[in-house]
């Protein structure tokens, strides 16, 4: 099999080249497709006949070239609004839900938002019933802050 390939590099940067994009899959930091790009350029080179030393030379040339030129502009193209999305608890500011158990005068009660129960307080401290919509209007470890929702908001 060692034979085989010797005689068929080509075959070997394929596999490579494959084996990277399959695992940047996982990553989407566009940071192992720059290694498969090195693979698929030295794949050409082995096709032309050039030395397994040199197939070597210009994976490592054509990966760094990909970091430095490819990755960069593909962070710019595919992770545009980065900086603007929100994840996780952040995500819930400004969402409406519904007051599962009564938040106590200057104390805490419990809000449904999307089949998820948080611990809430009252912006103002007042008391909020049961069955009352409210938006979330801060977020502090796993504690929210909300107020009645208003009609629009309905």
């Amino acid at each position: 099999m060692i034979d085989y390939f010797s005689q068929n590099l080509w075959q070997l940067w394929a596999i490579v080249s494959i084996l990277c994009l399959i695992l940047e899959l996982s990553s989407g930091d566009f940071f192992i497709m720059c290694f498969s790009i090195g693979a698929f350029v030295s794949l050409i080179a082995a096709l032309c006949g050039t030395t397994f030393t040199a197939q070597v030379i210009i994976f490592a040339i054509a990966s760094a070239l990909s970091l430095w030129l490819v990755r960069p502009v593909a962070l710019r193209y595919f992770h545009k609004a980065k900086d603007e999305r929100v994840s996780n608890a952040e995500a819930l500011i400004g969402r409406v839900g519904r007051v599962s158990e009564d938040i106590d005068q200057n104390g805490y009660g419990r809000v449904a938002i999307d089949g998820d129960d948080w611990k809430a307080t009252s912006a103002d401290g007042q008391p909020i019933a049961k069955g009352t919509r409210v938006t979330v209007l801060a977020i502090d470890s796993i504690i929210i802050t909300v107020q009645p929702a208003s009609q629009e908001d309905n």
